[in-house]
C-alpha cells in the first residue's frame, strides 16, 4: 500500500486533484465553522457538564445525561424535541419507529422522492416475508412518485398522488443507490412547504441519513415535521459505537419513542450504560468530521474524474450528503475499487471484500469498510450493488488524509486490471 502512495505518478495526480478541489475545500470549511458554532451553542444552552456523562442502568429513569443529549440535538437541529438512543441500531430502525409510531391502519405513506433506500423496502412491505410485521401487514398502504429525470421532485405528480388517506410524506435527502444529486436544503424547504400547503395535517418526514452537517441548516430548520438518522453516520462523529435519533415536532417524536419502548414509557426509559461521553463528544466532533469526509469525497471526485470515470457529484457541485458515486462500468472494476478502499484502511486492510447477499438488499452488494465501529458510514467505506452500470458509492472518512490514501489505493487497483 505504501508503495502506491510514493510512486511519483500517483503523487502528481493526487496533487493535481487537490488543486482542482481547493475551492470546494474552502466552502466546506466555512460550513463546518457555522455548524460547529451551532453545536457549541446548543451544548452551552443545555449547560452540559461532566455529570451528564455518567451512565445509568436498568430502566434508566431520571437519566439527566440522556435527557440533556436529547435537548442538545433538538437545539442544534432547530427542533421541538429529539430522541437520541444507542438502543436504535440503524438509520432504518430510526425511520421505522417514526413510521410505525405515527401511522395507523388505513393510513397511507407516500414517498415523493421515488423508491426509498433498499433497507426500507421490507419495512414498508414492498418485498420480503409476508406476515413479518411490515407496514403493509399492519394495513398501512404505500405509493411513490418517481423523481424527474434530472433528479428533482415532480410536484404536479406529487399533488395528484396525495389522497385523503395520505398521512405521511417521506422525503429521502440522500442519493442512496441512485445516480442523482442529494436533495439540497432549499429543495427540501420547497418540498415541505408544498406538502403543508396541500394539507396542514400531513406529516413531512425526511430521511436525513448521510446529510447531517453537510449544509448549514437541517430539514427541521426549514419546516420538516420529523427527521431521522443513524449515529454511526454523520452525527456520531465517529465516536458513537451505536445509535440513532429522531427529531422534530414534540408530538411526533413522542409517538416514535412510544414505538421504540412502549406506550406510556416512551423516552422516559433507556439506560445509557456509560456511553454518554462518547455520544456527547461525537456530536461535538461531528461538524469537523463531516467536513473531513466531504473533502475526501471531493478529492475522490477529482481523482477519478481525471482518470476518466464519470462521477456524481462533480468536483465543484454543491453537496447535501457525504456520498461520492463513481461509475465504473464493469463488475471487475467495481470490485477492484472497493478492494482498494479496503487496502487503504487502518483496520482490516488485509481483508478481501466479496459481493454477497446482504440482509435487507435486493441485489448482491460488495462492501469495503475498515472501520473501528462495525458498519460506520462516517468512517471510510465504499459499497455498491453488483448490477449495471456498476457504481461504487464511497462515503466517510474521519480524517481527510485517510480518504486520500484509500482513493489512491483504489486507483492503483483499477490500473492493475
Amino acid at each position: 500500500m505504501g508503495d502506491h502512495i510514493v510512486q511519483p505518478e500517483l503523487r502528481e495526480r493526487a496533487e493535481s486533484a487537490e488543486r482542482r478541489a481547493a475551492g470546494a475545500f474552502a466552502s466546506i470549511s466555512d460550513v463546518a465553522a457555522r455548524n460547529q458554532q451551532k453545536v457549541i451553542r446548543a451544548m452551552q444552552t443545555a449547560r452540559v457538564s461532566e455529570t451528564h456523562f455518567a451512565g445509568s442502568t436498568g430502566y434508566g429513569y431520571g437519566d439527566r445525561g440522556r435527557e440533556t443529549l436529547d435537548e442538545v440535538y433538538a437545539a442544534a437541529f432547530g427542533a421541538e424535541a429529539a430522541l437520541v438512543r444507542h438502543q436504535i441500531t440503524t438509520g432504518t430502525q430510526a425511520i421505522g419507529i417514526c413510521l410505525f409510531g405515527n401511522l395507523r391502519p388505513g393510513d397511507e405513506l407516500l414517498s415523493i422522492t421515488g423508491r426509498p433506500y433498499d433497507t426500507l423496502e421490507e419495512l414498508i412491505g414492498l418485498r420480503g416475508e409476508p406476515g413479518a410485521g411490515s407496514l403493509k401487514d399492519f394495513g398501512v398502504s404505500y405509493r411513490e412518485v418517481p423523481l424527474l429525470p434530472g433528479g428533482g421532485i415532480d410536484f404536479p405528480a406529487a399533488r395528484a398522488a396525495i389522497r385523503p388517506q395520505t398521512k405521511l410524506v417521506l422525503i429521502q435527502r440522500s442519493r442512496g443507490y441512485g445516480w442523482r444529486d442529494a436533495l439540497r436544503i432549499d429543495e427540501i424547504a420547497e418540498a415541505v412547504s408544498f406538502v403543508k400547503n396541500i394539507r396542514s395535517g400531513l406529516i413531512a418526514l425526511v430521511d436525513n441519513c448521510y446529510g447531517e452537517f453537510v449544509e448549514d441548516r437541517e430539514p427541521t430548520e426549514v419546516g420538516a415535521d420529523l427527521i431521522a438518522g443513524s449515529l454511526i453516520k454523520n452525527p456520531g462523529g465517529g465516536l458513537a459505537p451505536s445509535g440513532g435519533y429522531a427529531a422534530g415536532k414534540a408530538e411526533y417524536v413522542k409517538n416514535a419513542a412510544y414505538r421504540l419502548t412502549a406506550p406510556g414509557l416512551g423516552g422516559n426509559v433507556g439506560p445509557t450504560l456509560g456511553l454518554g461521553r462518547m455520544l456527547f463528544q461525537g456530536f461535538f466532533m461531528a461538524p469537523h468530521v463531516v467536513a473531513e469526509s466531504l473533502k475526501g469525497a471531493v478529492f475522490c471526485a477529482a481523482l477519478m474524474e481525471q482518470a476518466g470515470f464519470p462521477v456524481s457529484p462533480a468536483v465543484d457541485a454543491r453537496r447535501s450528503d457525504i456520498i461520492q458515486a463513481v461509475e465504473l462500468g464493469s463488475p471487475e472494476r467495481l470490485i477492484a475499487f472497493c478492494r482498494g478502499i479496503q487496502k487503504g484502511s487502518a483496520v482490516d486492510s488485509f481483508v478481501r471484500p466479496e459481493p454477497w447477499a446482504m440482509p435487507g438488499y435486493e441485489h448482491p452488494v460488495i462492501m469495503a469498510a475498515g472501520a473501528f465501529v462495525q458498519g460506520s458510514s462516517i468512517e471510510l467505506s465504499a459499497d455498491g450493488p453488483v448490477v449495471p452500470p456498476y457504481i461504487a458509492y464511497m462515503q466517510g472518512g474521519l480524517i481527510y488524509e485517510s480518504v486520500k490514501i484509500g482513493c489512491l489505493a483504489a486507483l492503483a487497483n483499477l490500473e492493475e486490471l
